[in-house]
């Protein structure tokens, strides 16, 4: 292949043309893209001032095509970055089942650049379904992820105000509806209690309205430790009435307790069991130790002995 040799002042012409050639080309570009153009922009609806007494359904898509005017930069930077939703003002509802997009270009237009309007919409008109709202109330769900210090836990029931949440729309609707989740709590690293106010999700279906939109959520939390006590066997399924003697009568039981707690936690808040069934039915020589009952939020370590030793008198 051959190899093209230029003298210095041929690199030297070559550099200034191909250096004009590019200016040239920027500058065709920037007097292009600064022109006027109208190009279409795919945005989402939201609905504001929904009818009080009338439920809808919406008989369309939740996004619609804007068609804007604008500089050829706003069109550019319009395809790379989000749209803000276009709020839709659904006061007419009232009176009528339909929307006309273009009656309330102004209204929309209002929040926008100047040289960057609005000039119409592709539906121009929405249309709704109506029913008869109902009202119904259902409890929060939290939505929570937490990862705690090492020896915290959560030491009590989640608390939540309000408890309930009342939501209004479609009886068809509601019906399906048997709770509603917050927003998701994260936590890490978490070594005390929560207490926050906390959004509930936003509601999908320009027909249905919450109240409240956010709850306050308190989660108890607490260090925790072991603690051993003597808790008493109480032997079951003696449907004989055989004279049972067990051996030993006590098991100490090693559990977690939140600091909280650890004073008043006594045998009382535990209910061991045997069941004279494993050796009648099962021929078992010893009876293994079950607990029935344990406090809230309280792990069990061991127990000693898992199994107990009993003689029967016929």
């Amino acid at each position: 292949m051959a190899i093209i040799k230029l003298s210095a002042i041929e690199r030297r012409r070559l550099s200034a043309f191909i250096t004009c050639l590019v200016v040239a080309i920027f500058a065709w570009l920037f007097t292009t893209l600064s022109n006027p153009y109208t190009y279409t922009v795919k945005q989402a609806i939201n609905f504001k001032n929904a009818p009080l007494k009338r439920a809808f359904h919406s008989l369309q898509s939740d996004t619609i095509e804007a068609i804007v005017q604008g500089t050829g930069w706003q069109m550019l930077f319009s395809k790379m970055n989000e749209q803000k939703p276009v709020s839709i003002d659904l006061r007419t509802l009232d009176t009528k089942n339909f929307i006309v997009l273009n009656a309330q270009l102004k209204q929309i237009n209002l929040k926008k650049e100047p040289n960057h309007q609005i000039i119409g919409f592709n539906p121009d008109t929405l249309f709704f379904d109506f029913s008869n709202r109902t009202v119904k109330k259902v409890p929060v769900q939290l939505v929570s992820t937490i990862k705690y210090q090492r020896q915290f836990a959560q030491s009590d029931n989640v608390n939540i105000r309000p408890a309930y949440v009342t939501i209004s729309g479609p009886a068809e609707v509601l019906a399906k509806i048997k709770s509603w989740k917050t927003d998701s709590v994260k936590l890490n690293d978490v070594n005390e209690s929560f207490n926050s106010h906390v959004n509930l999700q936003a509601v999908k279906e320009g027909n249905l309205e919450i109240v409240p939109k956010r709850v306050i959520v308190n989660i108890p939390i607490d260090e925790f430790t072991e603690k051993t006590i003597e808790v008493p066997v109480k032997l079951v399924n003696n449907h004989n009435y055989y004279d049972v003697k067990i051996f030993p009568q006590k098991v100490k039981v090693t559990f977690t307790t939140s600091l909280t707690d650890y004073p008043d936690a006594n045998e009382d808040d535990f209910e061991a069991v045997a069941d004279l069934d494993k050796w009648r039915l099962s021929g078992y020589s010893t009876l293994p130790v079950q607990l029935l009952r344990i406090p809230s939020y309280s792990k069990i370590v061991k127990i000693e002995p898992e199994n107990i030793d009993f003689i029967v008198k016929k």
